[in-house]
């Protein structure tokens, strides 16, 4: 009986604030002073269709720079706990077959999800998407590749290597953008080109696919530390 009250109590507490919250709410009608420079000068200061990057991979660039070493972090934290003994290393996968519809989507999907993948990030400052998104798609192709074939080897050292290539072109376009530009990841220390073109929007282009390249690698890398982790005697 006290359980049911208490439960009842805090039903109703939820309610009322939810209720609060909905009779107080007014909605903006206007940007506030921030945001409606971003729409008003994005395109013609960062040469990008679409705002969105302007202001996630220029103006708040170092924010973007915190969400790639959160993900970098996530992944190394997870390859410390799934890490295998050299003994276990050599062990196979125990799995009871995977059916052929799987196998074949794998083999005529895959290079298509790839493909679409760095499309994404090529695209992202002309059209929705970028890095973050272009990344995890040729993720998804791994974890296809994976589902296909639990015992399929993985190049760890490649996927470390693009990584980490990848990490550090990107510090080192953030501070061309400081010796070369206005600040951290201004990508105008190249050529803003013609608006709207492929090539356009100064570095943006360049820092999106390294980021997507990176973001690519660390998915996968938590993928291949958790196909490992299945391994059985």
């Amino acid at each position: 009986m006290v359980r049911n009250f208490l439960i009842g109590l805090v039903l109703a507490s939820i309610g009322f604030i939810f209720f609060n919250l909905y009779n107080t709410y007014e909605p903006k009608t206007e940007l506030n002073g921030i945001a409606a420079h971003y729409a008003a000068k994005g395109a013609e200061e960062i040469g990008a269709a679409n705002i969105v990057t302007a202001i996630v991979v220029t103006y708040r660039g170092f924010d973007t720079m915190g969400e790639v070493t959160i993900l970098f972090l996530t992944a190394s934290i997870i390859g410390f706990f799934l890490k295998l003994s050299k003994k276990d290393e050599a062990k196979k996968i125990i799995h009871h077959g995977t059916s052929e519809l799987l196998i074949t989507s794998a083999q005529i999907l895959v290079p298509i999800i790839f493909l679409f993948g760095v499309y994404v990030f090529m695209n992202g400052h002309l059209t929705p998407g970028g890095g973050f998104q272009g990344g995890a798609i040729i993720a998804s192709g791994v974890a296809l590749l994976i589902m296909a074939n639990p015992n399929r080897q993985i190049n760890h050292h490649a996927i470390l290597w693009i990584e980490s290539i990848s990490g550090v072109s990107f510090v080192i376009l953030g501070l061309l953008g400081i010796f070369l530009a206005g600040g951290f990841l201004d990508n105008r220390f190249l050529s803003l080109g013609t608006f709207g073109d492929l090539f356009s929007a100064g570095a943006i282009p360049l820092i999106y696919s390294f980021i997507g390249l990176k973001v690519g690698a660390e998915i996968s890398n938590i993928l291949n530390k958790y196909q490992k982790s299945q391994k059985e005697s």
